[in-house]
């Protein structure tokens, strides 16, 4: 293992190239790229690389690291992507638009299925050591918040059904068995305890809703086909807080789409690629248009434990479909799976690739949302109804 910031042995061809790029004067660097200059144009690529240049400071080096090139100097650190040809040639770049702090530290987190399940069995407890009948109805109304909590605004689907399910079950039989104290428990008159339970518990629901519910009031131009096929857990959607795109103004409406495999989970203990039940799935074009972005260059992220992500470009892989009147956007795709090319006309249900894990992403998944004039809109299918939110599991077979 490196730390970052330390250069692996050998340096790949890559880091280089990158450095003969950014520490040549500002009119030899087209001749080092003409595919990238051709890109983005010359003077835009010149801004780019002075603005990088501007965060790192002078002299810089170019290191390979687990997480991906880093141009350093005086200043800081950039985290860079870039592809080279045999001959030295930079033929692709992609360099990130501010500086990269290093992870210091490993925070222990308790995993979010086992802060509820503890939460859950302190109310049963609390349950059957209540001391008056007002208490025990306090406590009850926690519990059912607890529930709505983990079952709306948690991602549960990440537990095999059978247990999770059989945990939930046994919860509430042994919530609802506390009831046998009732009848030798006094009034009480703990009535603010309940209040609080009941107000806890209406404003989950109430939350749980209004996310579920939500709408941007953008439709598309016409529904859109689903893309996958099989069962499908929507891992972020819907509006705040089920949904982290909803702070990106074009991919606010955004969905991304987990695997679930035989047993209801999306992935097995050894955390390898294959092990996701998303990963390598077939992507269909969900409308008829003109490609407008292909990418199929970046390899999939590590997804095993204690491994890292190194830097790529957000959507990595990608199918971007013109509408006519939208953009569509599917993105981490895998490596190699594209079948369509930048100025392809694809017809809706058209293999375009597979599911995988390139980009900014943690596991396998699809990402996929429609943007119009840089603003999300409201995803809708001709043959899944209703919203898609986080929690919700589809099913979609042809």
């Amino acid at each position: 293992m490196h730390a970052e910031g330390v250069p692996l042995t050998p340096q790949p061809p890559e880091a280089d190239a990158l450095l003969r790029f950014l520490t040549a004067a500002p009119e030899g660097r087209p001749r080092l790229a003409p595919r990238v200059a051709g890109a983005v144009g010359a003077e835009p690529l010149e801004r780019i690389v002075q603005a990088t240049l501007a965060r790192t400071g002078r002299p810089v080096t170019v290191t390979d690291s687990p997480v991906g090139l880093l141009v350093a100097g005086e200043e800081g650190q950039v985290r860079a992507w870039a592809r080279a040809a045999p001959d030295g040639e930079l033929t692709a770049l992609y360099l990130e638009g501010a500086r990269h702090t290093p992870s210091r530290s490993r925070r222990l987190r308790l995993p979010y299925g086992l802060l509820i399940l503890l939460l859950a069995l302190w109310n049963v407890v609390a349950l059957w050591t209540a001391p008056d009948r007002t208490a025990w109805l306090a406590d009850l109304a926690i519990l059912a918040a607890c529930y709505v909590l983990a079952e709306g605004l948690g991602a549960p689907a990440q537990q095999p059904r059978l247990p999770r399910r059989t945990v939930e079950a046994g919860v509430a039989v042994a919530a609802l068995a506390s009831a046998s104290r009732l009848a030798g428990l006094p009034s009480g008159d703990g009535v603010l305890g309940l209040a609080g339970g009941v107000v806890l518990l209406v404003a989950l629901v109430v939350l749980v809703a209004v996310a579920r519910t939500h709408t941007w009031r953008a439709p598309l131009s016409r529904p859109l086909r689903f893309p996958l096929e099989g069962e499908w857990y929507v891992v972020q959607g819907g509006g705040r807080p089920l949904n982290h795109h909803t702070r990106v103004p074009e991919q606010r409406g955004a969905v991304d789409l987990a695997g679930l495999g035989r047993y209801g989970t999306r992935t097995r203990r050894d955390h390898e690629l294959t092990a996701f039940a998303a990963y390598g799935r077939a992507v269909r074009a969900p409308c008829d248009g003109l490609v407008v972005s292909a990418q199929d260059a970046f390899e999939d992220q590590d997804t095993r434990p204690g491994g890292h992500a190194r830097y790529q470009p957000a959507y990595g892989n990608h199918v971007f479909i013109d509408t006519g009147r939208e953009i569509v956007k599917l993105a981490h795709l895998r490596a190699g799976s594209l079948t369509v090319s930048l100025g392809d006309t694809v017809r809706v249900g058209q293999l375009i690739g597979e599911t995988g894990n390139s980009g900014n992403t943690t596991e396998p998944h699809l990402h996929l949302h429609a943007e119009r004039d840089g603003v999300g809109l409201d995803l809708r299918f001709t043959d899944i109804p209703g919203r898609l939110y986080r929690g919700r599991v589809i099913r979609a077979f042809t």
